[in-house]
């Protein structure tokens, strides 16, 4: 049997179909550990939860044993529900307070204003931001915790003022401000990232045009950070909306003024041993979430 050289064509349909030339066995085999973790850690706890969002489990009691299937009932429950009502519009004013007007404004002013100054100078700046950043949210905290106690607190000691319960009078100002506080520093990374690509002429362009700082951020920077605009504000929009630090600082109260979904989900789970529904106000907020990510993946795609 005479061996034949294949052809061109068959050369160039192999590489098309293999361009690393494992083969189909060999790289179902090299992704199957990042499916299996993928399928063990995001898929089946997704599955589960719908699942349980559907029925009456409990954590204790008859239902715990043996859960009842009730379909949408927990779903109609929670959007009739003045406490999960209360918790959305807590945790838009959450997000939007801290995370697309606090965040956004102030990491684009920090590496707007730190382009300039000496390289010792906007490392140290930088660190300090990072430092809030990086700390686990159990120690910031309680650092805040401390910072603004009516029982000797160090903001109440600094305006004079030791005898206001800043936590308990403005739960929700405290909230947006710390989160602001601990946040900045990804939106300042990625802003700093940002700003290095717009081209150094058209800043001294609109320098020697006489524009002034704003007229130079909304005319030239601006168009050419829109997209990193839009990306991170899509993060930090998703990872507000399901934070769970408000807890340690406020517990959700006073009487549920600081109750955001996360808290909501947690104190209807753990504390009412309501697991069904809780289950479901879980599912309800990944809707919420997926909405805004395609809100946010429609105006880049627009913006492209």
């Amino acid at each position: 049997m005479r061996w034949s050289r294949p052809s061109a064509r068959e050369t160039l349909r192999a590489a098309d179909s293999d361009v690393a030339g494992l083969g189909a066995t060999r790289a179902i085999a090299f992704v199957a550990p990042a499916l299996l973790l993928i399928g063990v850690f995001l898929v089946f706890p997704a599955l589960w939860t719908l699942y349980i969002g559907i029925t009456n489990y409990q954590l204790t009691g008859p239902a715990a044993a043996q859960p009842r299937v009730v379909g949408l009932d927990n779903f109609v429950s929670a959007l009739n529900d003045a406490l999960f009502l209360n918790s959305v519009g807590l945790t838009a004013l959450f997000v939007f307070g801290s995370a697309v007007i606090g965040q956004n404004v102030l990491g684009f002013v920090l590496a707007w204003l730190l382009r300039r100054v000496r390289p010792s100078l906007r490392r140290t700046v930088e660190a300090f931001v990072l430092l809030a950043w990086i700390l686990p949210g159990p120690v910031v905290a309680y650092l805040w915790f401390a910072v603004l106690s009516r029982d000797g607190g160090t903001f109440g000691l600094l305006l004079n003022d030791p005898a206001t319960a800043w936590l308990v009078e403005y739960p929700m100002v405290s909230l947006i401000v710390f989160n602001i506080w601990r946040g900045t520093a990804f939106s300042m990374l990625l802003y700093t990232s940002a700003l290095a690509a717009v081209p150094p002429t058209q800043l001294e362009t609109a320098r020697l045009v006489g524009a002034s700082g704003w007229q130079t951020v909304r005319d030239v920077v601006f168009p050419h950070i829109r997209g990193h605009v839009l990306t991170n504000t899509l993060l930090i929009s998703l990872w507000t909306a399901n934070d769970f630090t408000p807890f340690l600082l406020t517990a959700g109260g006073p009487n549920h003024r600081s109750e955001v979904l996360p808290v909501l989900i947690y104190r209807q789970a753990l504390e009412s041993g309501q697991l069904g529904y809780a289950s479901a106000m879980s599912l309800l907020l990944l809707v919420g979430n997926l909405v805004i990510a395609l809100v946010y993946l429609r105006l880049l795609r627009r913006r492209a």
